[in-house]
């Protein structure tokens, strides 16, 4: 009798390792699954999933997209290129996940990090502030720094979703950058 119980101690050891082993699996999986969503801070190497520029070399705020089945972001240069990528009837991608930078923290000339959720920012489109692309659509975490963007650079405010794809002009950067 003694040796039946040891087995099924053993036996019910044996189970509740593998069982806590799954949950500790599922727990890393789901780490690992929020880490590969999180923003990625660029670099000098960065470069434009469009066009190949180097994201660091340009003023004005970047953008990078998570899609699904694809371990690094895709990078742009400019929100016009990313609104441009994300509106087109071309895009087939499943998108996971889209940061802008919050240029109400961010140095426009030298924009490094803050990155926020596109999704909840607030954007200003025709401003007569300029990114890589030209004539940019800046992105801000708080409306109150849109507005006064707005009331110092011109345009007007808008929500993501109120951002379409006749407001997204591609004719005004690369083809009249002379560092390319």
């Amino acid at each position: 009798m003694s040796f039946s119980l040891n087995i099924a101690r053993s036996a019910s050891l044996a189970l509740v390792l593998a069982l806590g082993g799954g949950v500790l699996t599922g727990c890393s999986d789901e780490a690992v699954q929020a880490q590969a969503l999180a923003p990625v801070e660029i670099d000098r190497a960065t470069s434009c999933e469009l066009d190949g520029m180097l994201l660091i070399d340009y003023a004005g705020p970047k953008a990078q997209i998570h899609y699904a089945g694809q371990e690094k972001p895709s990078f742009f240069c400019d929100t016009v290129e990313l609104f441009n990528t994300l509106l087109a009837g071309e895009q087939v991608r499943a998108v996971r996940m889209v940061y802008v930078q919050d240029m109400g923290k961010a140095d426009w000339e030298h924009p490094e990090g803050h990155w926020i959720d596109a999704k909840t920012a607030v954007y200003v489109v025709g401003s007569k502030r300029h990114g890589s692309m030209g004539t940019t659509i800046a992105s801000f975490a708080q409306k109150a720094d849109a507005e006064k963007f707005a009331g110092e650079y011109g345009g007007t405010v808008y929500p993501y979703d109120g951002i379409k794809l006749d407001m997204v002009d591609l004719t005004g950067g690369a083809l009249h950058d002379t560092r390319m």
